[in-house]
C-alpha cells in the first residue's frame, strides 16, 4: 500500500486517514488462528466453519411441564420424570407419565399434556392433546454434524452458548494480537504522582479499546524516553499483529517514533491526521525479511488526544481485520447537534456528546489533554471544517 499525503503538508483528511487504515485492515487479515477456550474466544472471528458435534435437542425432550402420554384418552399415570434424570421407560397406549421441562421423555411418547390442560384424578387422566405436542424430538433444530455458523463469523455471547449447547468446549478464533508500548518519563502507574510527574491515562483505556475492535491486548510495555528505547521495543519479534505506541508520536524533542520507524525500514502510511483532538497520531507498517510485519499505530500522549486518534486509526484498523461494521449496529450514524460549537477552519473536531431525545449535546471538558469529557460522553461528533450547523457523523465510544 503506498502512502497518501494530503494537500496540506504530510497531515491527511481525518476520513481519508480513516480508510487508509481500513485498506490496510482489509490486506492484513485478522490474525493467526488459535484455539482457544470459550471463555477466552469472545470478540475473536471463527477460523472455521462451527458444526454441532451433537444433535440438538440431543434427545427426545417434553417442551413443558405435564404428562408424557401414550395414545388416545384416558390415561394412567405411572411414575414422575425430572430433568436430568436417567430411566428406561416405556409407555405403552393409556400409558402417563408426569413429567418436567427438558426431561427425556420415555420411548413411546406420542405428545405431552400440559398442566393446564389436564385433569388428573389420582393415577385416572383426561385431557385433549394433539399427536407429536410439546415434544422437542431429538435434532429437530439441528442434526448432528450440522454446519449452525460460517467461518468469519463474530463470536458473540450467542455463539459462545451456541457452541456450548452442541458440545463444544474450545473455538478455533482468529483475533489479532496487539501488544503496547508506553513511551514517557513522566508517567506513573500508581498512586500520587509527585510534582512533574503524571499518572498514566492511556494505558488502562487500550484493553477495552482493543476489545472493542475485536482484538487482544497482550503486553504492555513501558519504556523511557529515547531512541534506542524505542527501537528496542518495536524490533521485539512476537506473533502480535499490531503494535501501540503510546506518546513519542509528535515532533518534540523527546517524540523519536518517527526516527525509529525510519530505523526499522517501517512503511509509513499516515503522518499526521488534519482532526482536532488527536493531530500526531501515525500508521505505519515494519518491514519483515519474508513478509511484512506488524502495523504501528502511534498514539499521541495527551489522553484526550489519544482516544481521539484511537477511533480515528485503531478501531477502524481492527474492525476491518476482523471483518466488523466500522459502525455500530442499531444505532444512528449522524444525529443533530446541539449546544454552541464551530468547526475548525481545515481540521475535523471531534467533539464529546450526549445523546438524549435524538440529539446530541456537547459536554464540554474535552481538551486534548483531559478525558474528563469523553468519560460523560456518548459519542465524538465529528465536524469537518466545511460544518455549519446540521446533522453530524457520531462515533459511538466503546461501552
Amino acid at each position: 500500500m503506498s502512502t497518501r499525503t494530503g494537500r496540506h503538508g504530510s497531515a491527511l483528511p481525518w476520513e481519508l486517514a480513516r480508510e487508509t487504515a481500513r485498506d490496510l485492515g482489509r490486506s492484513c487479515g485478522p490474525g493467526g488462528r488459535r484455539r482457544e477456550p470459550l471463555a477466552d474466544a469472545l470478540g475473536g472471528v471463527l477460523a472455521e466453519d462451527l458444526r454441532a458435534r451433537i444433535a440438538s435437542p440431543a434427545y427426545d425432550a417434553a417442551a413443558m411441564d405435564g404428562y408424557a402420554v401414550a395414545g388416545p384418552g384416558p390415561w394412567t399415570v405411572r411414575a414422575r420424570v425430572l430433568a436430568g434424570e436417567r430411566h428406561t421407560l416405556t409407555l405403552s397406549p393409556g400409558e402417563a407419565v408426569e413429567i418436567a421441562t427438558g426431561a427425556r421423555v420415555p420411548e413411546g411418547t406420542g405428545a405431552v399434556l400440559p398442566y393446564e390442560r389436564a385433569e388428573r384424578h389420582a393415577d385416572a387422566l383426561t385431557g385433549t392433546v394433539r399427536p407429536g405436542r410439546h415434544v422437542r424430538r431429538r435434532g429437530e433444530e439441528t442434526p448432528e454434524g450440522a454446519t449452525v455458523l460460517p467461518a468469519g463469523t463474530v463470536v458473540t455471547p450467542a455463539v459462545l452458548g451456541l457452541a456450548a449447547s452442541l458440545a463444544h468446549d474450545h473455538l478455533p478464533v482468529h483475533r489479532p494480537r496487539v501488544r503496547a508500548v508506553v513511551s514517557g518519563d513522566e508517567l506513573v502507574r500508581a498512586g500520587v504522582p509527585a510534582p512533574g510527574a503524571v499518572r498514566d491515562a492511556i494505558g488502562p483505556m487500550l484493553p477495552g479499546l482493543v476489545a472493542a475492535g475485536g482484538g487482544v491486548l497482550t503486553s504492555v510495555r513501558d519504556v523511557p524516553d529515547g531512541f534506542g528505547a524505542l527501537v528496542s521495543a518495536l524490533a521485539d519479534t512476537g506473533d502480535e499483529s499490531v503494535v501501540v505506541v503510546c506518546g513519542a508520536s509528535s515532533k518534540g524533542p523527546a517524540d523519536h517514533l518517527r526516527g525509529a520507524l525510519t530505523e526499522l525500514g517501517a512503511a509509513v502510511l499516515v503522518d499526521g491526521v488534519r482532526c482536532r483532538p488527536g493531530h500526531p497520531q501515525l500508521l505505519a507498517r515494519l518491514a519483515g525479511e519474508q513478509r511484512p510485519g506488524p502495523v504501528v499505530v502511534g498514539l499521541p500522549g495527551n489522553p484526550g488526544a489519544a482516544l481521539a486518534a484511537a477511533l480515528t486509526l485503531l478501531l477502524p484498523l481492527l474492525r476491518a481485520m476482523t471483518g466488523r461494521a466500522d459502525r455500530e449496529a442499531g444505532r444512528a450514524a449522524r444525529y443533530p447537534l446541539g449546544g454552541h460549537v464551530s468547526a475548525h477552519e481545515t481540521d475535523t473536531r471531534l467533539v464529546a456528546v450526549r445523546v438524549a431525545e435524538d440529539r446530541a449535546c456537547p459536554v464540554g471538558h474535552d481538551r486534548p489533554a483531559s478525558l474528563r469529557g469523553a468519560a460523560a460522553a456518548d459519542a465524538l461528533a465529528v465536524l469537518p471544517p466545511d460544518w455549519r450547523g446540521g446533522d453530524v457523523e457520531l462515533l459511538w465510544l466503546p461501552g
